[in-house]
């Protein structure tokens, strides 16, 4: 019987996991495992995949259940609560315990990118995926305001952002789901005509690889970078937590 991996999410027509997963199994000649794709219209269908999934051992998650599967979890690493998300869930006797690897993920790719670190952030969305970046940015000590569409979920709101701030916040990091395909189109609502050369632009999204959010960013000179590299890492980070 195969061992059974896979993501959990919804919509997930944008996903590059089944086949990274897929390739990696290939390539490292990784036999009977079988990672898939489970689109959940609501974050309680996770009851049914794991009454119906025989030898699940783990489970990526992506938008928009982060948090909400928190209270389906067992246990919760120590960094994970601290993040107040979880990306990752390893299956034990029918017990799911969460992880979060986007922490790692992205910490390794954002300090690659970063040439100083002597800058403040802007992080765009108020969601799972955005603790996971403002506690990378608390532990390197960058500071940094969220904006959300909801006043409640953020320092600012997307109406707040004029030349001042976006000149006092070198680091603009994109959270959210807009861009990602096939809504290739949008893109959070940001003045960038006040973006220069001193600014890093960092999306989440990595299909598209060049989301229009990016796009719009180097045209005024900005450094870009996609969140294909902070997905690889993450990925290879849950595969050490499922296989030990």
């Amino acid at each position: 019987m195969k061992n059974r991996f896979g993501l959990i999410g919804f919509p997930l027509s944008h996903s590059f996991s089944e086949d990274y997963f897929a390739t990696k199994f290939k390539k490292e000649g990784i036999v009977d495992h079988r990672y898939d794709l489970f689109s959940l219209k609501s974050i309680d269908k996770i009851i049914e995949i794991l009454g119906t999934i025989q030898n699940l051992k783990g489970l990526n998650v992506t938008i928009p259940y982060k948090e909400k599967v928190i209270s389906y979890l067992y246990d919760i690493s120590k960094e994970a609560a601290e993040v107040g998300a979880v990306n990752t869930i390893k299956i034990i006797d029918g017990k799911l315990y969460g992880f979060n690897t986007d922490v790692y993920g992205f910490e390794f790719s954002l300090l690659k990118f970063l040439e100083r670190k002597n800058v403040n952030a802007l992080v765009l969305g108020s969601g799972g995926a955005s603790k996971a970046i403002q506690y990378v940015l608390r532990k390197n000590k960058i500071e940094y305001n969220v904006v959300s569409r909801n006043p409640l979920r953020g320092d600012l709101i997307y109406e707040n952002l004029n030349a001042e701030v976006v000149d006092n916040h070198h680091l603009i990091i994109n959270t959210t789901p807009l861009g990602t395909f096939p809504k290739n189109d949008a893109c959070p609502q940001i003045p960038f005509k006040f973006l220069t050369a001193k600014h890093y632009l960092y999306d989440l999204v990595y299909n598209p690889e060049k989301s229009l959010f990016l796009h719009r960013g180097e045209e005024r000179g900005a450094k870009i970078k996609n969140g294909l590299e902070m997905l690889e890492l993450q990925a290879e980070k849950a595969w050490e937590i499922w296989k030990n």
